[in-house]
């Protein structure tokens, strides 16, 4: 009795990846050609529209709300957004929470579409997160969302026309590239200190 519960918990517990099944199935063919379909899952439309209408909340967030302006000028100053009347302690908390919450998202929707959980899960797209905006630029939204695109992008077509196992590398390779003759990524501005 205590091998089959010490196999029971070997099972439950453990760093293993362990699958879930599928939430959502089904989709729709968007081409076919000679036995060749293109196809859209309705979890990958859903994964679409859902981040479309978070980085269009997140943006107007930023641009247009008090919140956005407090974040922003914590960003650029801490000091004098509290000398203006900031309150700098509540806005990086409310920026954690937010960050917390657009990860929280994220992670789910990377589980539901790849189908498994994993220790490590979060590692590489953390990593991969990280290149993107690095790439579009740190600090700049819409570089950060170029970046995401140019990473899927460049993994795309390396995995079709080279080695699959080197995607990764290619994806490191153009972001040592751009921090060699870009160092601000491609819509990142130079920090100007005026004296």
């Amino acid at each position: 009795m205590s091998i089959f519960l010490q196999n029971y918990a070997q099972i439950l517990q453990g760093a293993r990846v362990k699958p879930i099944q599928p939430v959502l199935t089904g989709g729709m063919v968007l081409a076919e050609t000679e036995g060749f379909a293109v196809t859209l899952s309705y979890l990958q439309l859903i994964i679409i529209v859902l981040t479309v209408v978070l980085m269009v909340a997140f943006s107007f967030l930023i641009g247009k709300t008090k919140l956005g302006r407090a974040q922003r000028a914590c960003e650029q100053d801490r000091a004098m957004a509290a000398l203006v009347g900031v309150n700098v302690d509540k806005t990086i908390a409310l920026t954690f929470v937010m960050g917390a919450a657009l990860a929280a998202v994220a992670g789910v929707m990377v589980t539901l579409y790849w189908g498994v959980i994993d220790f490590f899960i979060g590692f590489l797209a953390g990593l991969k997160a990280f290149t993107a905006a690095v790439l579009g630029g740190i600090g700049s939204l819409p570089g950060a969302m170029l970046g995401g695109i140019l990473i899927g992008l460049i993994e795309a077509f390396w995995s079709s026309y080279f080695s699959v196992e080197y995607k990764d590398v290619a994806s490191f390779s153009i972001l040592v590239l751009v921090l060699i003759f870009m160092p601000y990524g491609l819509l990142g501005r130079p920090e100007i200190e005026k004296v």
